[in-house]
């Protein structure tokens, strides 16, 4: 894929406050600080869009990168998205949102396009709001809580110590599979990080 479509969305999900940048469900804005690191960018207030927006390309004239953290908590986060996506013209088809997911066991990452939203409100409030369920999910897998631990709970809870150690490696690798459906696509993006 070349850049001649213009730029691709990169979303991640999560909720904004000091309190909860550790958080399982925070881990969409990891992988988003971990690619503007990787693209150059660096994260600031969008005069259009309640977001934390940075921008940059995948390599030396690479596809260009809008990476954004919605500032919203996570079930408003698609009018942010909207607002951004509208502000640079980009198809819902080249939204990508990086987001926890309960039903992959940790370390686990998977991506497909469209799809239910599993009951995760930031994927309800981005497919509302862009009237479509038709994009991309990087899903970051979390597992269940452990017992009868209420699955709310559970994801505004921080990874364990146990699950901190691989963090840095998953969330690095997560931005690795971005990357991939960026220039690649999909479906061969599914072919090499599925079976891992």
């Amino acid at each position: 894929m070349t850049d001649e479509a213009g730029p691709w969305l990169v979303v991640g999900l999560g909720n904004p406050g000091r309190e909860y940048a550790g958080n399982r469900h925070n881990v969409g804005f990891m992988v988003a600080e971990l690619l503007a690191g990787r693209v150059g960018g660096r994260f600031g207030r969008h005069k259009r869009a309640v977001a934390e927006v940075a921008e940059g390309r995948l390599g030396f004239g690479g596809p260009k990168l809008v990476l954004m953290k919605p500032l919203t908590y996570m079930n408003l986060s698609g009018g942010p998205v909207v607002a951004l996506a509208q502000f640079h013209k980009i198809p819902p088809g080249r939204v990508i949102a990086v987001h926890d997911e309960l039903d992959i066991p940790y370390g686990q990452l998977r991506v497909k396009c469209g799809g239910g939203e599993g009951g995760h409100n930031g994927l309800r409030s981005m497919s509302k709001s862009l009237g479509t369920k038709d994009y991309v999910r990087v899903r970051f897998g979390i597992g269940r809580p452990p017992g009868r631990q209420d699955p709310a709970d559970y994801v505004l809870s921080d990874f364990s110590s146990v699950e901190r150690k691989e963090l840095e490696f998953l969330v690095d690798r997560a931005a690795d599979v971005v990357e991939s459906v960026v220039t690649k696509g999909v479906e061969p993006t599914q072919n090499l990080y599925h079976g891992a």
